[in-house]
């Protein structure tokens, strides 16, 4: 399996990495830092984890990094280290989104490949943008969208490739959430206040933040292009700034249809992201609650439940399994996978050349067709809820 691939593949150790953001307070720097070390492909030796230099340095001591290497700014750090000898060779930019093009920026122009969360940017001109200097670069760019290193929806993506379900029609995702029911933004919740606020959010807060995986997990399955959306975006806690429901009719190039709902004020759900494809011959239905699992139905027959690990896998699902079936892998494995996934292609760049064709990250592509979702939604929601074009 590529996710136990030595470390002697393409050029030995460890990679070296620094962090920017996810200092003391933040969830996802945490998850960031776990997914690097599951398959020991990653060795964090540098920060600028706060923008308060004071807790950007207390956050580095906890986590063993050295004085000389915990920075006040991004700017230092990608300056430093790309002068030193041993410096860092990637970048995970783990902020508020209105860091990300700034940040993304500063290291791709410093010679340092990135690894970034989504959304990617807070507006589709500065993806573009992006997106040309990493051409420009020829740098790795990953975009964190972990959702797609599950497993199962590995195997939903190739059953679908290679005709399993037929000509796709139908493309169903949601996300809904309940931890913005009420308005923790004004309660002292760090993650609440920045993600309600347009100013580092960007110009959609749900959409942005969850409705953004749900639409990607709909484009890596089904292989298709987003055409036009027809969304209402909904701010039901009053006084919030941004949406907290959004629900749009989407239109598929090629002819499929599909509906997708991400809200963060649907009371008694978690995260739960779920996704159905249907086509003429077939249909899919997998669930992050139970991601190990997925449904598979062939038209006039009984449903058949294929497993990780499983009769039923197929090699690019057991390509990224790590334990046999029925030993759970979860959340934070497929997040690992997107960190393995890069690890080849930033070792398959330490000797110069392109990245083995099966290994399969979100690019900066990726991240430029999200920005493109939430623009046309917010533009859509704003003009009355009217079919416009992504």
């Amino acid at each position: 399996m590529a996710i136990e691939a030595s470390k002697e593949e393409a050029g030995g150790t460890r990679i070296r990495y620094g962090m920017v953001g996810g200092g003391q307070g933040a969830f996802i720097g945490a998850v960031h830092r776990i997914a690097a070390r599951i398959d020991d492909q990653f060795e964090l030796v540098a920060g600028a984890l706060s923008s308060d230099p004071a807790r950007a340095k207390a956050s580095a001591k906890e986590l063993g990094i050295a004085d000389d290497r915990a920075y006040g700014s991004f700017e230092e750090m990608a300056k430093a280290e790309a002068a030193r000898e041993d410096g860092i060779e990637a970048v995970a930019i783990v902020t508020p989104n209105h860091m990300h093009a700034p940040a993304a920026k500063a290291f791709l122009e410093a010679g340092i490949h990135v690894i970034c969360d989504k959304p990617i940017t807070t507006t589709v001109a500065e993806a573009e943008e992006l997106a040309a200097l990493v051409e420009k670069t020829g740098k790795v760019f990953v975009l964190t969208h972990n959702y797609t290193g599950y497993p199962m929806i590995r195997q939903a993506r190739e059953m679908v490739a290679r005709g399993d379900l037929g000509t796709i029609r139908l493309v169903q995702a949601e996300y809904p959430q309940d931890w913005l029911t009420e308005p923790a933004e004004r309660s002292g919740s760090k993650q609440a206040e920045w993600r309600t606020d347009p100013k580092r959010s960007g110009a959609g807060g749900s959409i942005g933040d969850i409705g953004t995986h749900a639409y990607n997990l709909a484009a890596f399955v089904s292989g298709l292009e987003l055409d036009e959306v027809l969304a209402q975006l909904t701010t039901f806690v009053e006084g919030r700034q941004l949406d907290d429901d959004v629900q749009i009719l989407t239109k598929w190039k090629g002819g499929a249809k599909g509906m997708l709902w991400a809200s963060q004020v649907a009371v008694g759900n978690e995260n739960g992201l779920k996704l159905r494809v249907y086509g003429t011959k077939g249909g899919l239905e997998w669930t992050q609650a139970d991601p190990n699992y997925l449904w598979f139905t062939p038209f006039g027959q009984p449903k058949q439940l294929l497993t990780r690990g499983g009769a039923g896998a197929l090699p690019v699902a057991g390509r990224v399994t790590r334990v046999p079936g029925g030993h759970p892998e979860g959340y934070l494995e497929g997040f690992a996978t997107i960190y393995a996934e890069a690890a080849r292609a930033i070792r398959a760049a330490r000797v110069g050349r392109a990245p083995d064709a099966d290994v399969v990250y979100p690019t900066v592509a990726d991240g430029v067709a999200g920005m493109k979702f939430i623009d046309a939604s917010v533009r859509s929601s704003r003009a009355g809820n009217v079919w416009t074009k992504v």
